[in-house]
């Protein structure tokens, strides 16, 4: 049998953040963990669901904000191997 839950949720609009309610259906077992980490945690349910969420969201955004930013580090134009330094260049003392 499931459980549901009632989660509120923060979406951006333009006058700044709004809660909007969300039903998730879960296993009893998910319910009954859940409950138990909302009550080590001195918080709801629905603002510890919240709060994995956010989390998530955040970390997915990270890695794609990372992920982006390694395309764009795009290599220097490639140099030909007659205008590369020699060996003896590249270890010359100064």
């Amino acid at each position: 049998m499931d459980s549901s839950i009632l989660l509120v949720a923060l979406f951006s609009c333009y006058t700044g953040f709004v809660s909007k309610n969300v039903t998730i259906r879960i296993s009893d077992e998910a319910a009954l963990w859940a409950r138990r980490q909302a009550a080590d945690r001195n918080t709801s349910v629905s603002r510890l669901v919240g709060e994995m969420l956010e989390r998530q969201m955040r970390l997915t955004d990270e890695y794609w904000r990372a992920f982006e930013r390694w395309k764009s580090n795009r290599p220097l134009a490639p140099i030909g191997a007659a205008k590369r330094l020699s060996r003896e260049e590249v270890h010359e003392r100064r």
